[in-house]
Protein backbone atom coordinates (compact mmCIF):
# COMPACT_ATOMS: atom_id res chain seq x y z
CA UNK A 1 0.00 0.00 0.00
CA UNK A 2 2.83 2.55 0.54
CA UNK A 3 3.89 1.76 -3.02
CA UNK A 4 0.29 2.38 -4.14
CA UNK A 5 0.24 5.73 -2.32
CA UNK A 6 3.39 6.67 -4.23
CA UNK A 7 1.32 6.44 -7.44
CA UNK A 8 -1.34 8.93 -6.29
CA UNK A 9 0.06 11.06 -3.50
CA UNK A 10 -1.33 11.52 0.01
CA UNK A 11 -4.80 13.00 -0.55
CA UNK A 12 -6.00 10.81 -3.49
CA UNK A 13 -4.47 7.80 -1.71
CA UNK A 14 -6.57 8.29 1.42
CA UNK A 15 -9.75 9.04 -0.55
CA UNK A 16 -9.09 6.16 -2.95
CA UNK A 17 -8.57 3.67 -0.11
CA UNK A 18 -11.95 4.60 1.40
CA UNK A 19 -13.66 4.47 -2.00
CA UNK A 20 -12.26 1.07 -2.95
CA UNK A 21 -13.18 -0.33 0.48
CA UNK A 22 -16.78 0.94 0.14
CA UNK A 23 -17.15 -0.47 -3.39
CA UNK A 24 -15.61 -3.83 -2.43
CA UNK A 25 -17.86 -4.10 0.63
CA UNK A 26 -20.97 -3.20 -1.36
CA UNK A 27 -20.20 -5.83 -4.02
CA UNK A 28 -19.88 -8.47 -1.31
CA UNK A 29 -23.21 -7.34 0.13
CA UNK A 30 -25.07 -7.67 -3.17
CA UNK A 31 -23.52 -11.05 -3.92
CA UNK A 32 -24.43 -12.49 -0.50
CA UNK A 33 -27.98 -11.07 -0.67
CA UNK A 34 -28.44 -12.52 -4.15
CA UNK A 35 -27.16 -15.88 -2.95
CA UNK A 36 -29.59 -15.87 -0.02
CA UNK A 37 -32.55 -15.02 -2.26
CA UNK A 38 -31.63 -17.82 -4.65
CA UNK A 39 -31.37 -20.26 -1.75
CA UNK A 40 -34.96 -19.41 -0.78
CA UNK A 41 -36.19 -19.71 -4.35
CA UNK A 42 -34.42 -23.04 -4.95
CA UNK A 43 -34.92 -24.30 -1.37
CA UNK A 44 -31.19 -24.94 -0.97
CA UNK A 45 -29.37 -24.34 2.35
CA UNK A 46 -26.37 -22.61 0.78
CA UNK A 47 -24.69 -21.81 -2.53
CA UNK A 48 -21.05 -21.32 -3.45
CA UNK A 49 -19.78 -18.31 -5.39
CA UNK A 50 -19.89 -20.05 -8.77
CA UNK A 51 -23.21 -21.79 -8.01
CA UNK A 52 -24.74 -18.39 -7.17
CA UNK A 53 -23.67 -17.11 -10.59
CA UNK A 54 -25.14 -20.16 -12.34
CA UNK A 55 -28.47 -20.13 -10.47
CA UNK A 56 -28.92 -16.37 -10.99
CA UNK A 57 -28.95 -16.95 -14.75
CA UNK A 58 -30.84 -20.23 -14.49
CA UNK A 59 -33.70 -18.46 -12.66
CA UNK A 60 -33.34 -15.12 -14.43
CA UNK A 61 -34.85 -13.83 -17.69
CA UNK A 62 -35.73 -16.66 -20.10
CA UNK A 63 -33.45 -15.41 -22.87
CA UNK A 64 -30.45 -15.57 -20.51
CA UNK A 65 -31.03 -19.01 -18.96
CA UNK A 66 -29.15 -20.77 -21.74
CA UNK A 67 -25.97 -19.00 -20.59
CA UNK A 68 -26.05 -20.35 -17.01
CA UNK A 69 -23.43 -23.03 -17.65
CA UNK A 70 -21.16 -20.58 -19.47
CA UNK A 71 -21.43 -18.11 -16.59
CA UNK A 72 -20.39 -20.83 -14.13
CA UNK A 73 -17.36 -21.69 -16.26
CA UNK A 74 -16.53 -17.99 -16.53
CA UNK A 75 -16.68 -17.62 -12.73
CA UNK A 76 -14.53 -20.75 -12.34
CA UNK A 77 -12.01 -19.26 -14.77
CA UNK A 78 -11.93 -16.00 -12.80
CA UNK A 79 -11.33 -18.02 -9.62
CA UNK A 80 -8.50 -19.90 -11.33
CA UNK A 81 -7.08 -16.58 -12.56
CA UNK A 82 -7.05 -15.19 -9.04
CA UNK A 83 -5.32 -18.38 -7.85
CA UNK A 84 -2.64 -18.33 -10.55
CA UNK A 85 -2.15 -14.56 -10.50
CA UNK A 86 -2.29 -14.22 -6.72
CA UNK A 87 0.11 -17.07 -6.01
CA UNK A 88 2.46 -15.76 -8.71
CA UNK A 89 2.63 -12.56 -6.68
CA UNK A 90 3.42 -14.74 -3.64
CA UNK A 91 6.31 -16.38 -5.51
CA UNK A 92 7.68 -13.00 -6.54
CA UNK A 93 7.19 -11.70 -3.01
CA UNK A 94 9.28 -14.55 -1.57
CA UNK A 95 11.93 -14.28 -4.29
CA UNK A 96 12.29 -10.51 -3.81
CA UNK A 97 12.56 -10.89 -0.04
CA UNK A 98 15.05 -13.75 -0.40
CA UNK A 99 17.23 -11.70 -2.72
CA UNK A 100 17.23 -8.80 -0.27
CA UNK A 101 18.09 -11.09 2.66
CA UNK A 102 21.03 -12.71 0.87
CA UNK A 103 22.21 -9.30 -0.29
CA UNK A 104 22.77 -8.43 3.39
CA UNK A 105 25.26 -11.31 3.73
CA UNK A 106 26.70 -11.59 0.21
CA UNK A 107 26.43 -8.14 -1.44
CA UNK A 108 28.73 -9.14 -4.30
CA UNK A 109 27.09 -12.47 -5.09
CA UNK A 110 23.41 -11.76 -5.69
CA UNK A 111 21.46 -13.36 -8.55
CA UNK A 112 18.53 -11.96 -10.52
CA UNK A 113 14.99 -12.23 -9.15
CA UNK A 114 13.89 -14.78 -11.83
CA UNK A 115 16.72 -17.04 -10.63
CA UNK A 116 15.33 -16.99 -7.11
CA UNK A 117 11.86 -17.69 -8.51
CA UNK A 118 13.12 -20.87 -10.16
CA UNK A 119 15.01 -21.82 -6.99
CA UNK A 120 11.63 -21.86 -5.21
CA UNK A 121 10.04 -24.22 -7.74
CA UNK A 122 10.93 -27.54 -6.07
CA UNK A 123 10.11 -26.47 -2.46
CA UNK A 124 6.76 -25.07 -3.61
CA UNK A 125 5.93 -28.23 -5.57
CA UNK A 126 6.69 -30.37 -2.52
CA UNK A 127 4.65 -28.33 -0.04
CA UNK A 128 1.71 -28.09 -2.46
CA UNK A 129 1.42 -31.89 -2.52
CA UNK A 130 -0.22 -31.72 0.95
CA UNK A 131 -3.84 -32.53 0.09
CA UNK A 132 -5.68 -32.40 3.41
CA UNK A 133 -6.64 -29.16 5.10
CA UNK A 134 -6.05 -30.51 8.61
CA UNK A 135 -2.35 -30.94 7.80
CA UNK A 136 -2.18 -27.33 6.58
CA UNK A 137 -3.64 -25.84 9.77
CA UNK A 138 -0.29 -25.79 11.64
CA UNK A 139 1.27 -23.96 8.68
CA UNK A 140 -1.56 -21.43 8.78
CA UNK A 141 -1.07 -20.81 12.50
CA UNK A 142 2.70 -20.42 12.12
CA UNK A 143 2.29 -18.10 9.11
CA UNK A 144 -0.09 -15.86 11.08
CA UNK A 145 2.40 -15.62 13.95
CA UNK A 146 5.17 -14.68 11.49
CA UNK A 147 3.01 -12.03 9.80
CA UNK A 148 1.92 -10.53 13.10
CA UNK A 149 5.54 -10.32 14.30
CA UNK A 150 6.65 -8.77 11.01
CA UNK A 151 3.85 -6.22 11.18
CA UNK A 152 4.93 -5.22 14.69
CA UNK A 153 8.58 -4.84 13.69
CA UNK A 154 7.67 -2.83 10.58
CA UNK A 155 5.48 -0.47 12.61
CA UNK A 156 8.31 -0.07 15.11
CA UNK A 157 10.72 1.14 12.42
CA UNK A 158 8.15 3.37 10.73
CA UNK A 159 6.78 5.08 13.84
CA UNK A 160 10.03 5.27 15.80
CA UNK A 161 11.44 7.70 13.24
CA UNK A 162 8.33 9.03 11.54
CA UNK A 163 9.32 12.16 9.70
CA UNK A 164 7.91 13.32 6.41
CA UNK A 165 10.14 12.55 3.48
CA UNK A 166 11.11 15.55 1.40
CA UNK A 167 9.83 14.04 -1.86
CA UNK A 168 6.27 13.13 -0.82
CA UNK A 169 3.48 14.71 -2.85
CA UNK A 170 -0.07 15.66 -1.96
CA UNK A 171 -1.20 14.49 -5.40
CA UNK A 172 0.58 13.05 -8.42
CA UNK A 173 -0.33 12.95 -12.10
CA UNK A 174 -3.68 11.30 -12.85
CA UNK A 175 -1.95 8.99 -15.32
CA UNK A 176 -0.39 7.12 -12.37
CA UNK A 177 -3.66 6.60 -10.48
CA UNK A 178 -4.70 3.34 -12.24
CA UNK A 179 -1.77 1.61 -10.53
CA UNK A 180 -3.22 2.62 -7.17
CA UNK A 181 -6.72 1.35 -8.02
CA UNK A 182 -5.42 -2.03 -9.20
CA UNK A 183 -3.14 -2.41 -6.18
CA UNK A 184 -5.81 -1.38 -3.66
CA UNK A 185 -8.32 -3.80 -5.18
CA UNK A 186 -5.70 -6.57 -5.05
CA UNK A 187 -5.01 -5.77 -1.39
CA UNK A 188 -8.57 -5.40 -0.07
CA UNK A 189 -10.62 -7.65 -2.33
CA UNK A 190 -11.46 -11.00 -0.72
CA UNK A 191 -14.77 -11.93 -2.32
CA UNK A 192 -13.51 -15.39 -3.30
CA UNK A 193 -13.47 -16.46 0.37
CA UNK A 194 -16.66 -14.64 1.41
CA UNK A 195 -19.22 -17.30 0.47
CA UNK A 196 -17.43 -20.18 2.27
CA UNK A 197 -17.19 -18.03 5.43
CA UNK A 198 -20.83 -16.96 5.31
CA UNK A 199 -21.99 -20.52 4.62
CA UNK A 200 -20.02 -21.91 7.59
CA UNK A 201 -21.18 -19.33 10.15
CA UNK A 202 -23.36 -20.59 13.01
CA UNK A 203 -25.51 -17.46 12.60
CA UNK A 204 -25.18 -16.26 8.98
CA UNK A 205 -27.58 -13.37 9.63
CA UNK A 206 -24.80 -11.62 11.56
CA UNK A 207 -22.59 -11.56 8.48
CA UNK A 208 -24.38 -8.58 6.90
CA UNK A 209 -26.28 -5.80 8.58
CA UNK A 210 -25.10 -2.98 10.80
CA UNK A 211 -22.58 -3.29 12.21
CA UNK A 212 -22.28 -6.91 11.01
CA UNK A 213 -19.19 -9.07 10.62
CA UNK A 214 -18.48 -7.92 7.06
CA UNK A 215 -18.79 -4.18 7.75
CA UNK A 216 -16.67 -4.32 10.90
CA UNK A 217 -14.01 -6.36 9.13
CA UNK A 218 -13.82 -4.06 6.10
CA UNK A 219 -13.61 -0.95 8.29
CA UNK A 220 -10.67 -2.55 10.10
CA UNK A 221 -9.03 -3.64 6.84
CA UNK A 222 -9.44 -0.20 5.23
CA UNK A 223 -8.10 1.54 8.33
CA UNK A 224 -5.13 -0.82 8.53
CA UNK A 225 -4.17 -0.59 4.85
CA UNK A 226 -4.82 3.15 4.72
CA UNK A 227 -2.69 3.83 7.79
CA UNK A 228 0.22 1.69 6.61
CA UNK A 229 0.01 3.17 3.11
CA UNK A 230 -0.08 6.71 4.44
CA UNK A 231 2.66 6.51 7.07
CA UNK A 232 4.84 4.24 4.91
CA UNK A 233 4.74 6.77 2.08
CA UNK A 234 5.27 9.68 4.51
CA UNK A 235 8.31 7.93 5.97
CA UNK A 236 10.07 6.82 2.78
CA UNK A 237 8.50 8.96 0.03
CA UNK A 238 9.46 8.00 -3.51
CA UNK A 239 12.13 5.69 -2.11
CA UNK A 240 9.46 3.29 -0.80
CA UNK A 241 9.83 -0.24 -2.18
CA UNK A 242 7.17 -2.58 -3.54
CA UNK A 243 7.36 -4.41 -0.20
CA UNK A 244 7.63 -2.10 2.80
CA UNK A 245 9.95 -4.56 4.60
CA UNK A 246 12.58 -3.95 1.89
CA UNK A 247 12.93 -0.41 3.24
CA UNK A 248 13.98 -1.71 6.65
CA UNK A 249 17.72 -1.52 7.48
CA UNK A 250 19.93 -4.33 6.15
CA UNK A 251 22.44 -4.16 8.99
CA UNK A 252 20.11 -4.65 11.96
CA UNK A 253 19.18 -8.12 13.18
CA UNK A 254 15.58 -7.17 14.08
CA UNK A 255 14.91 -5.76 10.63
CA UNK A 256 16.53 -8.78 9.00
CA UNK A 257 14.40 -11.14 11.09
CA UNK A 258 11.27 -9.33 9.86
CA UNK A 259 12.29 -9.97 6.25
CA UNK A 260 12.94 -13.64 6.99
CA UNK A 261 9.64 -14.04 8.85
CA UNK A 262 7.55 -12.45 6.11
CA UNK A 263 9.19 -14.65 3.46
CA UNK A 264 8.49 -17.76 5.56
CA UNK A 265 4.91 -16.66 6.22
CA UNK A 266 4.14 -16.09 2.54
CA UNK A 267 5.81 -19.42 1.65
CA UNK A 268 3.43 -21.31 3.95
CA UNK A 269 0.48 -19.16 2.86
CA UNK A 270 1.18 -20.19 -0.74
CA UNK A 271 0.14 -23.79 -0.12
CA UNK A 272 -2.98 -22.61 1.70
CA UNK A 273 -3.99 -20.41 -1.25
CA UNK A 274 -3.44 -23.32 -3.64
CA UNK A 275 -5.53 -25.76 -1.60
CA UNK A 276 -9.04 -24.64 -2.58
CA UNK A 277 -8.51 -24.24 -6.37
CA UNK A 278 -6.61 -27.53 -6.57
CA UNK A 279 -9.45 -29.25 -4.75
CA UNK A 280 -12.07 -27.69 -7.05
CA UNK A 281 -10.16 -28.49 -10.25
CA UNK A 282 -9.48 -32.07 -9.20
CA UNK A 283 -13.15 -32.58 -8.30
CA UNK A 284 -14.04 -31.63 -11.88
CA UNK A 285 -11.30 -33.81 -13.41
CA UNK A 286 -11.25 -36.97 -11.30
CA UNK A 287 -14.15 -38.67 -13.11
CA UNK A 288 -12.20 -38.42 -16.37
CA UNK A 289 -9.09 -40.07 -14.92
CA UNK A 290 -8.92 -43.85 -14.25
CA UNK A 291 -8.99 -44.50 -10.50
CA UNK A 292 -5.58 -46.19 -10.47
CA UNK A 293 -4.03 -42.97 -11.84
CA UNK A 294 -5.69 -40.60 -9.34
CA UNK A 295 -2.56 -40.18 -7.23
CA UNK A 296 -0.34 -39.54 -10.24
CA UNK A 297 -2.98 -37.21 -11.67
CA UNK A 298 -3.05 -35.10 -8.51
CA UNK A 299 0.75 -34.89 -8.42
CA UNK A 300 0.83 -33.85 -12.08
CA UNK A 301 -1.95 -31.24 -11.65
CA UNK A 302 -0.28 -29.61 -8.64
CA UNK A 303 3.16 -29.66 -10.26
CA UNK A 304 1.88 -28.02 -13.45
CA UNK A 305 -0.05 -25.38 -11.48
CA UNK A 306 2.97 -24.44 -9.35
CA UNK A 307 5.19 -24.32 -12.44
CA UNK A 308 2.78 -21.88 -14.13
CA UNK A 309 2.86 -19.54 -11.11
CA UNK A 310 6.66 -19.61 -10.99
CA UNK A 311 6.85 -19.04 -14.76
CA UNK A 312 4.58 -15.99 -14.52
CA UNK A 313 6.56 -14.58 -11.59
CA UNK A 314 9.85 -15.08 -13.45
CA UNK A 315 8.40 -13.49 -16.60
CA UNK A 316 7.36 -10.29 -14.76
CA UNK A 317 9.99 -9.91 -12.01
CA UNK A 318 8.58 -6.65 -10.66
CA UNK A 319 6.26 -7.07 -7.71
CA UNK A 320 4.45 -3.74 -8.03
CA UNK A 321 3.72 -4.20 -11.73
CA UNK A 322 2.57 -7.80 -11.30
CA UNK A 323 0.26 -6.87 -8.42
CA UNK A 324 -1.23 -4.06 -10.50
CA UNK A 325 -1.77 -6.33 -13.52
CA UNK A 326 -3.33 -9.19 -11.54
CA UNK A 327 -5.53 -6.78 -9.59
CA UNK A 328 -6.76 -5.05 -12.75
CA UNK A 329 -7.67 -8.27 -14.58
CA UNK A 330 -8.68 -10.95 -12.10
CA UNK A 331 -9.55 -9.34 -8.77
CA UNK A 332 -11.65 -6.61 -10.40
CA UNK A 333 -13.51 -9.19 -12.51
CA UNK A 334 -14.33 -11.42 -9.55
CA UNK A 335 -14.99 -8.59 -7.11
CA UNK A 336 -16.73 -6.02 -9.32
CA UNK A 337 -18.00 -7.35 -12.65
CA UNK A 338 -19.55 -10.66 -11.62
CA UNK A 339 -21.48 -9.46 -8.51
CA UNK A 340 -22.90 -6.50 -10.45
CA UNK A 341 -24.02 -8.64 -13.40
CA UNK A 342 -25.41 -11.39 -11.15
CA UNK A 343 -27.52 -8.96 -9.10
CA UNK A 344 -28.82 -7.19 -12.21
CA UNK A 345 -29.85 -10.46 -13.86
CA UNK A 346 -31.45 -11.76 -10.66
CA UNK A 347 -33.48 -8.58 -10.05
CA UNK A 348 -34.36 -7.88 -13.68
CA UNK A 349 -37.82 -9.47 -13.46
CA UNK A 350 -38.20 -9.06 -9.67
CA UNK A 351 -37.86 -5.29 -9.56
CA UNK A 352 -34.84 -2.99 -9.72
CA UNK A 353 -36.01 -0.69 -6.94
CA UNK A 354 -37.59 2.74 -7.02
CA UNK A 355 -36.76 4.58 -10.24
CA UNK A 356 -34.71 1.47 -11.11
CA UNK A 357 -31.93 2.77 -8.89
CA UNK A 358 -30.19 -0.64 -8.94
CA UNK A 359 -29.76 -0.36 -12.70
CA UNK A 360 -28.21 3.10 -12.41
CA UNK A 361 -26.01 2.07 -9.48
CA UNK A 362 -24.83 -1.12 -11.18
CA UNK A 363 -24.23 0.81 -14.40
CA UNK A 364 -21.89 3.13 -12.48
CA UNK A 365 -20.08 0.13 -10.93
CA UNK A 366 -19.76 -1.46 -14.35
CA UNK A 367 -18.17 1.72 -15.72
CA UNK A 368 -15.80 1.73 -12.75
CA UNK A 369 -14.86 -1.89 -13.53
CA UNK A 370 -14.15 -1.02 -17.16
CA UNK A 371 -12.05 1.96 -16.00
CA UNK A 372 -9.99 -0.24 -13.67
CA UNK A 373 -9.61 -3.01 -16.26
CA UNK A 374 -8.63 -0.84 -19.21
CA UNK A 375 -6.47 1.76 -17.48
CA UNK A 376 -4.94 -0.76 -15.07
CA UNK A 377 -3.99 -3.19 -17.83
CA UNK A 378 -2.72 -0.44 -20.14
CA UNK A 379 -0.61 1.24 -17.47
CA UNK A 380 0.78 -2.04 -16.10
CA UNK A 381 1.63 -3.50 -19.51
CA UNK A 382 3.14 -0.21 -20.67
CA UNK A 383 5.32 -0.02 -17.55
CA UNK A 384 6.34 -3.67 -17.95
CA UNK A 385 7.37 -3.08 -21.58
CA UNK A 386 9.21 0.14 -20.72
CA UNK A 387 11.05 -1.47 -17.83
CA UNK A 388 12.14 -4.74 -19.45
CA UNK A 389 12.64 -3.71 -23.07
Amino acid sequence: MPMAFKSTGLIPGVIGTIFVAVVATHCVHILVKTSRNLCKICRIPSLSYTATCEYAFKHGPKQLRQYSTFVRYFADSAMAGICIGGTSVYVLFIATSLRDILKSFYPDNVHSIPTYCWMLLLPLILITQIRYLKFLEPFSFFANICLLTTFGITCYYIFSDLRQSTDTELATSVTNWPVFLSTAIFAMEGINVVMPIENEMADPEKFLGCPGVLNMTMVLVAALYGTIGLVGYLRYGKQVEDIITLNLPRDEIIALSAKVLVAVAVFFTYCLQMYAPMDIIWTRLQDRVPRKFHNIGQIFLRTISVTITVLLAAAVPDLGLLISLVGAIFFSTLGLLIPVVVQTVHRWERGLGKYKYMLWKNGFLLLFYVLVLVTGCYTSIKNIVDKFS
